[in-house]
């Protein structure tokens, strides 16, 4: 016989940054284990420190941050903890980054620009991540950034399952806020069993971010609940205008399903006061008390978290997760 059989088992251990404590919490309950303890601190000048209290050599190492702000240090955190699980012989490492940081800068628009979510994957990469995990890229094309296995999780079950108990399907249209998330909306539509689809035609000037304008509604809306759905909310300027154009159009309710609930200010004014009934988010990002407004509904990412990594850590089949979504 060649070669020698370790008389060792797999180790999993799950680490988190200090960006989402609770996201991380829920995650390792899921799992039935507990965080590998760790120190994080920052020096008087901004630097990040890290160390790991116990040994990490030879485990499958999954290293968990949400990417809220400020979202420079939390993905330099996560990097140094990357770096520091290398050095310690960690055998497997997965970055697990629920919202992808630069996800939104996945090509130039003009020239000179960067292609910053393709920065971050080498970054990623540099560092001695062999895995990433994510949920709900902005683009797929991502996926193609990273030099290694990716695991691109979808929340359309855990939204899609709960928006069926807060309306009518029968009377219901899914309503995508701009052409190019319609691939995304005819999912959803086939998903809540071939419901009417319709999308918002706007415009944008590439050279103002998080600013856009509704013109009119492409589709049928009139005496519908449209079911307004994208993969992030973030200033809530392109939600809020969408929710004002379909309700001129004549639907007779709206609700708002988005994974990523960034809602950086204004957006809880702007969606209070857009009109929906609901806004509906998982919490692939936290979401403190100056976020929060009535309409808000936060839905838990971490089952689907936990089930993806146990099915890494086993080497099974995580595209069993995806529930025939492509």
């Amino acid at each position: 016989m060649t070669g020698i059989i370790t008389q060792g088992e797999k180790r999993l251990v799950l680490v988190s940054g200090r960006a989402h404590p609770q996201l991380a919490a829920d995650v390792a309950q899921e799992l039935d284990i507990e965080l590998l303890p760790t120190t994080a601190y920052d020096f008087a000048n901004g630097e990040i420190y890290v160390r790991f209290a116990e040994s990490v050599r030879g485990t499958d190492a999954f290293v968990l941050q949400s990417h809220t702000s400020p979202i420079n240090e939390w993905l330099m955190e996560q990097l140094l903890m990357v770096d520091a699980l290398k050095r310690g012989s960690a055998k497997r490492i997965t970055v697990v980054a629920p919202f992808f940081p630069y996800a939104r800068q996945d090509k130039k628009h003009r020239g000179r620009e960067p292609i910053s979510a393709r920065l971050v994957a080498d970054l990623f990469r540099t560092a001695g991540a062999d895995r990433l995990l994510s949920v709900d890229l902005h683009a797929a094309q991502t996926m193609g950034f990273f030099d290694g296995p990716v695991d691109h999780l979808w929340a359309m079950s855990i939204l899609t399952d709960y928006v069926r108990t807060r309306v009518d399907l029968e009377a219901a249209a899914v309503v995508s806020p701009d052409a190019g998330r319609i691939r995304v909306a005819e999912q959803w539509a086939a998903k809540l069993g071939g419901v009417p689809l319709a999308f918002v035609h706007k415009t944008r000037d590439i050279t103002r971010p998080n600013e856009a304008v509704a013109n009119r509604v492409v589709g049928e809306v009139e005496g519908r609940t449209a079911i307004l759905v994208d993969d992030l909310i973030d200033t809530g300027g392109t939600i809020a205008e969408a929710v004002k154009v379909v309700l001129e159009a004549g639907a007779s309710d709206v609700i708002v399903a988005a994974t990523h609930g960034v809602l950086s200010d204004p957006a809880a004014r702007r969606l209070t006061e857009s009109g929906a009934r609901e806004v509906i988010v998982t919490d692939t990002l936290p979401i403190s008390a100056d976020k929060q407004f009535p309409q808000l509904t936060v839905l838990p990412i971490a089952p689907l978290l936990a089930r993806a990594i146990r099915e890494i850590f086993d080497d099974g089949s995580v595209t069993s997760l995806f529930d025939g979504v492509a």
